[in-house]
């Protein structure tokens, strides 16, 4: 488990966007052309206040239909209880397989949603996708669904996420100038859209 150290020095990594929060409020109801996320490293952007604060990860899972608020770290601890609480609920939920999750990636899913609620968009996280087991992400592959053969999603370290209020463009910009991983953006027609891979490998961008 990551220490209070680790998790901070995260924090201080993911933090600052203040130039793109006001895109952020505006593509609640518009798609907008977002301009180059901030240095996340330039200490005058940094708001620790904002990254010593309790985390809760609120979350729903449609393959499953399940909903959870989790409070998970607090007074610079993660609670173990609430921990285990979130890698169940992005557990594989075809291959019905619970694996530890990378913290980083809870890190990333929360400083995701805790900003855009910044500006008043409080929707859940959906969660399409965590962990896969092998047999799972070879089906996936085998049926022409969207996979990688060695996917970070069999080790805990990738989400495919969505958010109501934020098209795709809008949200693979945020979580792509956390600069923490990988940012996949899926484009879909339909009333849902497609969605964001994201994950804690190397820093790369791609569309599928």
């Amino acid at each position: 488990m990551a220490s209070r150290r680790d998790f901070l020095k995260q924090g201080a990594g993911l933090c600052a966007l203040g130039a793109l929060g006001a895109q952020i409020a505006a593509a609640a109801s518009s798609t907008t052309e977002m301009s180059p996320p901030p240095d996340l490293f330039d200490a005058q952007l940094l708001d620790l206040d904002f990254w010593v604060k309790p985390r809760t990860l609120s979350v729903v899972r449609p393959a499953s239909g399940e909903r959870a608020k989790v409070l998970y770290w607090k007074d610079g601890e993660v609670i173990d209880s609430a921990y285990q609480e979130l890698c169940h609920l992005l557990r594989d939920v075809n291959g019905r397989e619970t694996a530890p999750i990378d913290p980083k990636l809870l890190e990333m899913l929360w400083g995701t949603q805790a900003f855009i609620a910044r500006y008043g968009l409080t929707q859940p996280l959906e969660i399409l996708s965590g962990y896969r087991t092998e047999a799972s992400n070879k089906r996936l592959i085998e049926e022409g669904v969207p996979a990688a053969r060695k996917s970070l999603h069999m080790l805990g370290k990738a989400a495919d996420i969505r958010v109501a209020a934020l098209n795709e463009e809008v949200l693979g910009g945020l979580i792509r100038s956390f600069r923490q991983g990988g940012v996949g953006y899926y484009y879909r027609s339909g009333p849902k859209g497609g969605w964001i891979h994201a994950d804690t490998g190397l820093q790369r961008t791609w569309k599928g």
